[in-house]
């Protein structure tokens, strides 16, 4: 086992730090008490007698314990730190070189741009896959310059992608509160209400329209889906790379979602048609045919477009909230 540390804590400590210990016994009839013994002194004094009697011997309990508490950790404990991500170009689907090698680091905010069919998402599938040459346009992909460890492309735990698509669906008959509350304890989130409470006040913050936290996930419009799983995605997972498909069409504070995303050390990947999201980037991937045609830095001219295009923004939204309350256009 890769923590033995655990052993030697307290029955008090363990069940506040880790009280799916308890589940686990419980699961096997057995009962601890929060006292000042180790959790191997009470495995040191089970009575055979008694793990007989629960079909257990107790090097068979030791053994399905250790196993145990190896999948757990691997949810608890964090993810290396992805300090860069490098792409090594492949070739395009007429067999022509990319003859790229591009890195991304955490805070980045990196716009993938091109037509439907261009092959965006099969490049979002090489990250995912951290491909080493083995798809169909040969590109490789190295974790902080290295070649990557297996875990991350065959481990159920260790997730180099998170995905947020446009398309959201919610089938659970559960709160906002209550999935979100969910998701936290999987993780095995110290303090799970606090978080809680600081995702659905982020989400509030991002969303066209409030919601409460016992509003069912199934009632929530499209916005406020889209902003409670940004919310989620910025405090509860362990993915370095966050990717979002068109945000434009969310119904959210973009800016705001990209900074919270950017404050959480995220690699920021977002397809998008918008020209204002497309400027926010640092830099956009531009796809044709396939390939990696074009990588643009953003210029200090298109920064100064930006402004003037937040403006017509900004302008466009009163507008739209205008209608949405009611009101006419008869002045503008």
């Amino acid at each position: 086992m890769k923590d033995t540390a655990i052993f030697h804590q307290s029955l008090a400590q363990i069940l506040e730090d880790h009280p799916y210990i308890e589940d686990f016994l419980n699961s096997f009839g057995l009962e601890i008490k929060p006292t000042g013994d180790s959790l191997q002194h009470f495995l040191d004094n089970l009575n055979p007698d008694d793990l007989e009697d629960l079909g257990v011997s107790n090097d068979q309990l030791r053994s399905n314990l250790n196993d145990f508490l190896d999948g757990m950790l691997a949810i608890q404990h964090p993810l290396d730190k992805v300090e860069s991500l490098t792409i090594i170009g492949g070739h395009n689907k007429s067999g022509e070189a990319e003859n790229l090698e591009f890195t991304l680091r955490p805070g980045e905010v990196v716009c993938i741009v091109g037509p439907t069919g261009s092959g965006k998402s099969r490049l979002l599938a090489d990250i995912e896959w951290v491909a080493q040459g083995d798809t169909p346009t040969g590109r490789k992909i190295m974790i902080n310059g290295q070649m990557p460890d297996g875990k991350w492309r065959f481990s159920t735990e260790h997730k180099l992608v998170a995905q947020l698509s446009q398309n959201m669906n919610f089938v659970m008959d559960l709160s906002a509160e209550e999935f979100i509350r969910m998701h936290a304890e999987s993780r095995l989130i110290p303090d799970p209400e606090r978080k809680v409470r600081q995702i659905l006040e982020q989400a509030n913050e991002l969303a066209g329209e409030q919601f409460t936290p016992d509003t069912p996930v199934t009632s929530l419009s499209g916005g406020q889906s889209r902003a409670l799983m940004i919310a989620d995605m910025a405090f509860l997972s362990k993915s370095p790379i966050a990717l979002i498909d068109e945000i434009e069409n969310a119904g959210i504070d973009r800016k705001k979602a990209l900074e919270l995303l950017v404050r959480e050390e995220k690699i920021i990947l977002m397809a998008t048609h918008d020209p204002i999201l497309a400027l926010m980037g640092d830099r956009r991937l531009v796809i044709k045919n396939g390939g990696i045609a074009r990588i643009i830095e953003s210029s200090d001219m298109e920064r100064k477009n930006l402004q003037q295009l937040e403006e017509l923004d900004n302008k466009l939204l009163a507008l739209r909230n205008r209608i949405r309350l009611g009101d006419t256009l008869e002045q503008i």
